[in-house]
């Protein structure tokens, strides 16, 4: 019935919205921003009505939460860096009707999952970034799904993120793209030095693991890939401990997926951090590899790792 016609690894740092605003730090992420804008380009000419965000800003302690309220209008202020993200606006749909079958696939498929379609909850800004500029017209449906997941098994994420395929394909009649919304390696700079790490990675050891990374994403060595995840999130201080990666790659085939990553903005340093905006093909897959149980070789580190 339904498709995903795209899927990316997107970044949402603060710096990319400090970019538009007059200021020394004006015009310093248009890389950043032209990727995201190109990514929504493709998912207008793909035909997809919704898009699903994997948001490692969204911070939940005990099952997987799917926003999927009707429609999203508000100002948003990050209480993590409000110095950076201040009144921001944000608008656009959302869409009920798939954020519970979303939800009610991923509890059949053993991943408590619950949908929250009735709600006075905004989305975080791992959502609100990258919507600013894929969405600036509303033509998106969004729906946001919780991954910063604190005490979550990673492949119970790869598991999810099959599900909704799943659902996606067999039993929604629609378009779909799916962003994986988090960095690479994620140490920020530590306090009082972040000026000096504005445009630079935290270690030598980071950037060259995330390049690595990268890598192995144009060359699609994904067997590799996958069986580091567990330790490429907790060595690389992966963002929401990578949990939106792992649903990414889940709703990809995990370790089975055939795709090459192209490139769309090129890795960037921010605050000590490692970004990238990237494209993952969607190939056929039967979900074979997908990891089945929490005991599995590999993936079943927990949350906080």
């Amino acid at each position: 019935m339904g498709k995903i016609a795209l899927a990316a690894k997107v970044s949402h740092v603060p710096s990319i919205y400090l970019s538009e605003l007059d200021g020394p730090r004006k015009g310093s992420r248009q890389d950043a921003i032209d990727g995201l804008k190109e990514i929504g380009r493709r998912c207008r000419e793909a035909g997809v009505d919704t898009i699903v965000v994997f948001d490692t800003h969204w911070l939940v302690n005990a099952s997987y939460h799917i926003n999927c309220a009707a429609h999203f209008k508000g100002l948003y202020t990050s209480n993590e860096l409000p110095h950076f993200i201040s009144n921001m606006g944000f608008e656009f749909p959302g869409n009920p009707e798939l954020g519970r079958l979303l939800a009610e696939a991923g509890s059949d498929f053993g991943v408590e999952t619950l949908a929250h379609d009735a709600t006075t909850l905004h989305p975080e800004y791992g959502t609100l970034v990258p919507m600013r500029y894929m969405n600036a017209d509303q033509h998106f449906k969004v729906i946001s799904v919780s991954a910063m997941c604190m005490a979550h098994y990673l492949n119970d994420s790869a598991r999810l993120g099959w599900a909704m395929r799943r659902a996606i394909e067999e039993q929604y009649d629609g378009t779909v793209a799916i962003l994986a919304s988090g960095s690479l390696s994620h140490r920020f700079a530590q306090n009082g030095q972040a000026p000096d790490f504005a445009f630079k990675i935290w270690s030598p050891f980071l950037e060259q693991l995330d390049r690595e990374v990268i890598r192995l994403w144009q060359a699609g060595e994904w067997d590799t890939f996958c069986g580091m995840l567990p330790e490429y999130a907790a060595k690389g201080h992966g963002e929401g401990f990578m949990h939106d990666t792992a649903m990414l790659m889940g709703a990809l085939g995990w370790s089975a997926y055939d795709g090459k990553a192209e490139v769309i903005s090129p890795y960037f340093a921010a605050s000590g951090t490692g970004q990238i905006n990237a494209v993952f093909p969607v190939t056929p897959q039967d979900g074979s590899a997908i990891p089945q149980a929490q005991a599995s070789a590999g993936v079943a580190l927990a949350g906080r790792l």
